[in-house]
């Protein structure tokens, strides 16, 4: 299982994925750090996000410490989620 360090979020993406460029940028603009995992690279990463959204391989899948999951947010709904 991937458990983030605090303060921090897992982003389970795939290189070619154009929504994941955009939350890397976003969270790079923004200070927020996370971890970027290459769901192609790592077949357990894989499993995490199916077992999280139906049965697909839908990214980004963010994983926050706590273990809670978010399908393709914003920036700004991550930073919110950390927040809270």
């Amino acid at each position: 299982m991937y458990v983030p360090e605090p303060g921090t979020v897992t982003m389970f993406s795939t290189t070619w994925c154009g929504f994941c460029r955009r939350l890397r940028g976003e969270l790079d603009r923004q200070g927020l750090p996370y971890t970027a995992v290459d769901i192609e690279q790592h077949p357990a990463a894989a499993e995490v996000v199916r077992s999280v959204n139906k049965g697909n391989e839908t990214v980004p899948t963010v994983m926050f410490p706590d273990g809670s999951t978010m399908t393709n947010p914003s920036a700004d709904q991550v930073r919110a989620r950390l927040a809270s």
